[in-house]
């Protein structure tokens, strides 16, 4: 898989100030912003899930609406606006606590790799 967390990360920074600055100019203070901004995560959820439902065709009245390219597409977006919320929330150093919290929820789910945690034994003469 190709590394590009670095791109990712400035783009999702640049992406949090361009939100910021729109949101300054209308007056809200930091709490309003993130308020805003975890609320912008929900809609998007919402989207994802009315993309779903397009697949399945479970709405009588829309019938097939959507496809699964549809829905990858939603899920992008709830992904960027939680990346996005993350780093208006912690612009100083929304990547790395981001890491720390994808590898402490990983490590819960996750077995260990193998020869994960154990230290090499090294011979000396």
């Amino acid at each position: 898989m190709h590394s590009d967390s670095w791109d990712t990360w400035d783009t999702v920074a640049r992406l949090a100030r361009r939100f910021n600055a729109h949101d300054d100019e209308r007056g809200l203070d930091a709490a309003q912003q993130w308020t805003l901004q975890v609320l912008k995560i929900a809609e998007e959820t919402g989207e994802a899930s009315q993309a779903v439902i397009g697949v399945r065709g479970t709405n009588p009245r829309k019938g097939d609406s959507h496809t699964w390219q549809d829905v990858h597409a939603e899920v992008a977006d709830v992904i960027i606006t939680g990346l996005v919320a993350l780093a208006r929330m912690r612009p100083d150093d929304a990547a790395p606590y981001f890491r720390q919290q994808l590898a402490a929820k990983a490590a819960k789910f996750l077995p260990p790799e193998p020869g994960a945690g154990v230290t090499p034994c090294v011979q000396t003469q």
